[in-house]
């Protein structure tokens, strides 16, 4: 009985709360977002039109049904019929069904065709899914980069109360222009992930090996956050998307600071790098990159996630240590660091063979971006 008074009272929460506020439209947080390109305005008027489509057929079923039930009830003395089927109404039904569908299906296939156009795109992006970040890069002007999740991770352990974007901010946010149209090709780097911003009506799964592509064209500058959709791992919840979309002179001064930076960045390949300069940018690498799995003390979770601390390797055998994040590991979650710039992988090497008790128990070495550098041309021969 306690459980039909608990179905009893959904039912007519249903019938008297949540349906009136729907057809009122005071129930928009029920309903899809309507996004802000033209695509996805299409697909959310799409998703109305079906909506009201079913909503009718439902009106007229169940009006019939029940119009039925009370016109030849037994206490109006009804008899049933003795038939067993009726020909020309199983053919209304199935024609009715049959325009029903047509209806529906031209203006999806027109949305859909529109939607998955592989048309090049003004600037082209290709966006590659890692455990568990995201990399950009810009095809045409030679910019790349990692989106990391920036929460504190004291909002994450409940240490500090959690911000507004909790879960949804990154380090780096993908930078667009508005009134472009812009294509990504994405692709995974080691497992399944798939790259979503709703507000673009733009889902496309990243699988390695695979280029999928999607685009779009926003019309108005703002910040549009997104997810990774595919389970992809224990810090699937820990990749956002955040897209900025500016006006084109913000977006053309970016890309002449970020092509500066770059600049800047490989020529401190040749400076002379001291331990204490390695140490701390590559603490700060650490903790924004290989924390989560190796843990700031540097325990790991083992087994999947390996200690640092005490590591043979990482006390030991620093061109092995090279190899591990240059390459990563097959068939473990250790994906390839290459991506990055040879400062930081030097920084974050030395400061593992330098930090908690790596220091003293170990060789010494330290690692330098010329020996990254060293490493790939040696690999590139």
């Amino acid at each position: 009985m306690a459980y039909l008074s608990k179905f009893s009272f959904k039912f007519y929460q249903i019938i008297f709360l949540i349906l009136p506020a729907t057809l009122l439209g005071e129930a928009a947080d029920y309903n899809m977002s309507v996004g802000v390109t033209e695509v996805s305005r299409e697909i959310f008027d799409l998703h109305m039109l079906i909506f009201w489509v079913c909503v009718w057929i439902g009106v007229v079923v169940f009006g019939i049904m029940f119009w039925s039930l009370w016109k030849y009830r037994k206490s109006k003395g009804a008899v049933a019929a003795d038939f067993d089927d009726n020909f020309w109404l199983e053919i209304g039904w199935t024609v009715a069904a049959t325009l029903i569908l047509v209806v529906i299906a031209v203006p999806s296939t027109q949305v859909m065709v529109k939607a998955y156009d592989d048309a090049e795109g003004e600037i082209n992006i290709m966006v590659t899914g890692h455990q568990w970040k995201w990399h950009y890069k810009y095809l045409e002007d030679d910019i790349s980069f990692f989106s990391n999740l920036s929460t504190d991770p004291e909002q994450i352990y409940n240490k500090m109360p959690k911000g507004e974007f909790y879960l949804k901010e990154v380090d780096e946010p993908l930078v667009i222009p508005i009134n472009k149209r812009i294509r990504f090709l994405i692709t995974g780097n080691d497992v399944i992930h798939s790259w979503w911003v709703p507000d673009f009506a733009v889902k496309q799964d990243a699988i390695p090996g695979f280029i999928n592509t999607a685009w779009t064209n926003v019309p108005e500058p703002g910040i549009y956050r997104g997810n990774c959709t595919e389970l992809c791992g224990i810090r699937h919840a820990f990749m956002p998307v955040v897209v900025r979309a500016v006006e084109q002179e913000e977006y053309d001064a970016w890309v002449v600071e970020k092509v500066m930076l770059a600049e800047q960045e490989k020529l401190l390949t040749s400076k002379e790098w001291t331990t204490e300069e390695l140490f701390e940018r590559g603490e700060g690498f650490y903790q924004t990159n290989c924390v989560a799995c190796h843990q700031v003390n540097g325990q790991g979770i083992p087994p999947v996630f390996p200690a640092l601390e005490g590591s043979q390797i990482t006390l030991n055998d620093a061109p092995r240590q090279i190899e591990i994040l240059m390459e990563g590991v097959q068939g473990a979650a250790m994906a390839s660091y290459a991506g990055y710039s040879e400062v930081d992988i030097a920084a974050v090497i030395t400061y593992t063979r330098q930090a908690w008790s790596n220091g003293e128990n170990g060789d010494g070495v330290i690692v330098t971006p010329q020996d990254i550098v060293a490493y790939k041309n040696k690999t590139e021969l």
